[in-house]
């Protein structure tokens, strides 16, 4: 359902949606086309070692000790300009050229010198070829370097500065509304009356927002009325491709998000089975007029519970996000560690516990719940640094068992 909402309020990869930005402002964009390569990676035949470069020729002797006479040195950005006949090799520093007689690189540590002039090693410690880097072995002129659709990482950007490619053709940032409801909620600054609460939802989404480098339209926070909330839900249509609500999709008296939902467009779905976050309306609001261009935008409705906001937009809206805006690759990547703990839990509903990963003492990952997991306390959230990951048909977890994890931020 998300996928064919998401297809139907079209992606942003029209060539009016795309821009040219400088490298350091490139950082978690989605790269537009492909990144060809203008040179060879490496852009010629060098040594992968500091050591000894020479021709293999000589290892094809019977002799268990190889002596050669140096006739010079190669450093990184200085190439030796004579020759190596047989019987010679020339001294050679990591990213030096290789001079065209020479094919191997023996490691210096490898060799043995008495005066610099001549070195000796035995035959057995080096093979013909080995540790020199062939011209285009990395990256080949004219073949992809990065594909489209990438998010681009720390490691991209280097890649690209490595080819010699100053700007990158990204697709525009998504616009993004977020709005929390609720007449319990204040602002910061504000002063708490009795049964008040401040809103923490907006900063929330707004740090989660920015990891992935989009734009943000911070709509404040509406009341909990019906009016109140279509003119908000109408508003924020006008401006942005996706609208982010937190609150007023339960089903008390004073929820009206569905209702509103219902009126101005199209509801996917509301409700799923995970904890925290089974109050979550998914659907699409019609085109708004005066909008332009005229599409949809796409509708998240997220509890009120500051955890179980997190959630949900770990599990549901990061991934919608990415791909609206023509990223390939969206899920997050999991791993697995030890439960130091029992865990439980009922069959039927996905369960996101937070945790802290460590290690066991034998050295083996391992994590433990940070405590309460209710979805009300975010505190929860900011000592944790992964999530455990209970799927829906998984019953108690028992100490020693391994369990799936998401780790909350990447290293690179």
């Amino acid at each position: 359902m998300v996928d064919e909402l998401i297809a139907e309020s079209k992606a942003l990869n029209d060539p009016a949606d795309i821009e040219t930005v400088s490298l350091d402002q490139a950082i978690n964009r989605i790269l537009a086309e492909d990144i060809l390569s203008p040179i060879d990676v490496p852009s010629a035949d060098n040594s992968a070692m500091d050591g000894f470069a020479f021709n293999s020729k000589c290892l094809e002797t019977n002799a268990p000790e190889i002596t050669l006479t140096v006739v010079g040195t190669a450093f990184a950005g200085k190439p030796y300009e004579g020759s190596v006949g047989e019987g010679q090799c020339l001294k050679i520093m990591t990213g030096a050229l290789m001079p065209a007689d020479c094919d191997t690189v023996i490691p210096q540590e490898f060799t043995e010198s008495g005066d610099n002039i001549l070195i000796r090693f035995k035959q057995n410690q080096v093979k013909s070829g080995e540790n020199r880097r062939l011209r285009g072995e990395d990256l080949q002129k004219g073949k992809p370097a990065i594909a489209a659709g990438r998010l681009l990482r720390p490691s991209d950007l280097g890649l690209a500065a490595s080819l010699g490619i100053a700007t990158l053709k990204v697709n525009r940032k998504l616009k993004v509304a977020i709005l929390s409801s609720g007449d319990e909620l204040r602002s910061l600054g504000q002063a708490l009356e009795n049964g008040s609460i401040y809103d923490s939802n907006r900063y929330s989404l707004t740090g989660l927002l920015n990891r992935l480098n989009l734009e943000i339209i911070d709509c404040g926070i509406v009341r909990d009325d019906p009016a109140s909330l279509k003119a908000a839900f109408c508003e924020a249509a006008k401006h942005a491709d996706v609208l982010i609500s937190s609150g007023g999709v339960s089903v008390g008296e004073a929820d009206f998000t569905k209702q509103i939902m219902q009126e101005l467009g199209d509801v996917g779905f509301w409700k799923i089975a995970m904890r925290p976050g089974r109050p979550m309306a998914f659907g699409m609001l019609r085109p708004v007029p005066g909008k332009s261009p005229a599409r949809k935008t796409l509708f998240f409705g997220l509890p009120g519970n500051p955890v179980a906001v997190m959630v949900t937009f770990y599990q549901f809206v990061r991934a919608a996000l990415l791909q609206l805006n023509g990223a390939k690759q969206t899920e997050p990547v999991l791993t697995q560690a030890i439960s130091e703990f029992p865990i439980r839990k009922k069959p039927g509903r996905t369960e996101f516990q937070r945790a802290i990963l460590g290690r066991s003492p034998d050295g083996k990952p391992a994590v433990k719940l940070t405590g309460s997991q209710g979805a009300g306390i975010l505190r929860s959230m900011s000592e944790a640094n992964c999530f455990v990951i209970l799927q829906h048909d998984q019953g108690n977890i028992a100490a020693g068992e391994w369990v799936d994890i998401a780790l909350f931020d990447g290293l690179l």
